[in-house]
């Protein structure tokens, strides 16, 4: 069992670019009759990962057979699963337990000066905005919500905001690039060299790309940028990685660790020998960081990410979207442009309100979607099919009726 945890996963083949990915539904334990349409909410684990769950928590139950370089080897492999996700160097890169963890380590390095204004989205998740609307009275800078455009361009909506005359510069834009209740996208392209332009910083919330939008933080160039596992690349709760900008790494973390200084070591004869900062991301890392459960598994389902790659999960979940999406256009509801939405996250809107008990009817019939902000969220992953998505259409259809 100890082998079989420590090996790096055997992945299957990686589908070649412009392909798309067949499904992967016998890697993960879901029964033919489930159509889970809700991986924006939490997605299921493979099958390997969570096998690397039980020896883990038998490892932890055995704590005398963990070698000493276990954990090093543990948060390496790891941290450069999470790198090669968003193209990052893993010395860019931190271990954290989650978004908000994120946010808050970007606010603690960033100095928003009095007068300035940061940049959020209306209804955007909060993890990359209370952090801002919590400091502002204080910091006496604003926060400024960019309102949800009726035509659901996120992204000009945004650039018009940089762009308003008169308006006090720009400390921070923080937001999601994936809008967590509609699938609205936003052109990183675009975005980020505007705010650049401006002097300003930029916090991605990337939840909803990392792993299976194509993210290169080299040519993007945010100052952070921050992913959980547990949702899109098919992990467990309680893990998630920070990229910082190496101009922003010469702060202060938010936690004090040994692990963060240069020489803090319980083996050596002085103690606090070095209480400098280590160079690069490390520093940012959690405090108990050796989680020797979790953070296997959460590697496990990166690397399949990654093995399978960005394009040709796009390509398969563009599929399953646009084919509910057509089958749904007689329907009544209201979809965003296929251009402006993420292809992985379809949301219907209702023009009268959504039907009562909607979501709770569809999950009666083994059919799973995800009530969010009066609109339906479908979100399928690599292990759904066009079975699944025919039986999702089907079952609103008669629901609608």
């Amino acid at each position: 069992m100890q082998a079989y945890a420590d090996r790096e996963w055997e992945r299957p083949s990686e589908a070649g670019p412009a392909t798309v990915l067949p499904s992967q539904r016998a890697l993960f334990d879901m029964p033919r009759e489930i159509s889970y349409l809700n991986a924006a909410s939490w997605s299921p684990l493979p099958l390997a990962s969570q096998e690397a769950g039980r020896i883990g928590v038998a490892r932890k139950g055995r704590p005398w057979l963990i070698g000493a370089d276990f954990p090093a080897r543990q948060h390496e492999r790891a941290r450069r699963a999470a790198a090669k996700l968003i193209a990052a160097d893993p010395e860019d890169v931190a271990i954290i337990p989650s978004v908000s963890y994120g946010v808050a380590t970007a606010a603690k390095l960033l100095d928003v000066p009095p007068g300035s204004r940061v940049l959020t989205l209306e209804d955007d998740h909060s993890s990359p905005v209370l952090e801002w609307m919590t400091r502002a009275k204080e910091g006496g800078f604003t926060v400024e919500t960019v309102r949800r455009p009726a035509d659901g361009d996120w992204t000009q909506a945004l650039m018009a905001a940089i762009a308003r005359p008169g308006a006090p510069p720009i400390a921070i834009a923080s937001f999601s690039n994936v809008h967590w209740s509609d699938g609205g996208a936003i052109d990183l392209g675009r975005v980020a060299p505007a705010l650049r332009a401006r002097g300003a910083a930029l916090l991605v919330d990337a939840t909803h790309a990392a792993g299976v939008m194509r993210i290169d933080v080299g040519s993007l160039d945010p100052d952070f940028l921050v992913f959980p596992t547990y949702k899109w690349v098919l992990g467990p709760y309680g893990r998630a990685f920070l990229y910082v900008a190496r101009r922003r790494q010469e702060g202060v973390p938010l936690e004090q660790t040994s692990f963060g200084r240069r020489a803090v070591l319980a083996t050596a004869a002085t103690y606090l020998e070095d209480i400098g900062y280590v160079s690069g991301a490390r520093r940012f890392d959690m405090g108990e960081r050796d989680h020797f459960v979790s953070l296997e598994m959460a590697s496990i389902g990166m690397e399949m990410m990654a093995r399978w790659g960005a394009d040709a999960v796009t390509a398969r979940l563009a599929m399953l979207t646009s084919r509910i999406a057509e089958e749904l256009a007689d329907c009544g509801v209201q979809l965003a442009h296929p251009a402006l939405r993420a292809p992985h996250i379809l949301s219907l809107g209702f023009p009268r309100g959504m039907p009562e008990g909607l979501v709770e009817r569809l999950a009666a019939q083994d059919v799973h979607a995800a009530q969010r902000l009066g609109r339906l969220r479908i979100s399928p992953h690599v292990y759904n099919d066009e079975e699944d998505a025919d039986r999702f259409v089907d079952a609103f259809r008669g629901l609608a009726r």
